[in-house]
């Protein structure tokens, strides 16, 4: 199995899934999405789960990313805990660096 080390870095708005439990998410931007899916999709589990660390601000934690269909991006979730220790708002850009 290859090494996952390599860093992504892109800029996106944090938003609120209109569903139960109203989850919150970064997408990926399509172009850094498509080039993640094309090396690292044997390395994907269940429903295009991809194992990483993230970044916001001063904040790194290990989570997944996971590929969703409909945007064609994968989608960051962001827990309560990161989104308070940041402050992170619906619609206001913030820097993510990602290690897949």
């Amino acid at each position: 199995m290859r090494q996952k080390n390599i860093q992504y870095q892109f800029a996106a708005k944090p938003w609120q899934h209109q569903g139960p439990g109203g989850w919150y998410f970064v997408s990926l931007p399509v172009k850094l999405s498509k080039e993640i899916r094309t090396v690292f999709k044997m390395d994907e589990e269940g429903w295009g789960r991809l194992k990483a660390v993230a970044k916001i601000g001063s904040t790194e934690w290990k989570t997944a990313i996971w590929f969703d269909t409909k945007r064609n991006a994968y989608l960051l979730p962001l827990k309560a805990e990161i989104r308070k220790k940041e402050q992170l708002l619906i619609d206001k850009i913030v820097q993510v660096t990602i290690w897949v």
